[in-house]
């Protein structure tokens, strides 16, 4: 018999790693300019708060990226911790992401982001996010 924390645990795992694919998936979706593959990823409600405190929801994000407002080249991961409570986690990524922003030069900065993820009908979405340094 397999006990029921056994179990939860077992998912626990199994969303850690769904949540850490997604992040990943995120950044190369970024990189490539794949709009649909961002829109699916984030939830219709995400919002992303810049590290200046601009705001953009996800419409305006998504095509910020697709118009090169937000030129991604790339991201190394170094650091990615996970947190699941039930249909609700928060992932904190630290990366060394190389871009050029808001018409600025291309600078790679160590990005900080803090999300917010949703599981709805089992799947996980990014629901907001926090831009910052470290």
């Amino acid at each position: 018999m397999i006990s029921t924390s056994a179990c939860s645990q077992d998912s626990k795992v199994e969303d850690k790693a769904q949540i850490k694919s997604l992040y990943e998936q995120m950044y190369k979706a970024m990189v490539e300019k794949d709009t649909a593959t961002l829109s699916a990823l984030h939830h219709d409600s995400f919002v992303l708060t810049h590290m200046t405190g601009m705001r953009q929801g996800k419409k305006e994000y998504i095509n910020a990226i697709a118009t090169g407002t937000l030129n991604y080249y790339e991201a190394t991961h170094e650091d990615i911790d996970i947190s699941v409570d039930g249909d609700r986690a928060t992932l904190v990524g630290r990366s060394k992401v190389t871009a050029a922003v808001f018409g600025g030069g291309r600078h790679t900065w160590p990005l900080k982001l803090h999300f917010t993820l949703l599981k709805e009908n089992g799947r996980w979405f990014l629901a907001s996010s926090t831009a910052s340094t470290y």
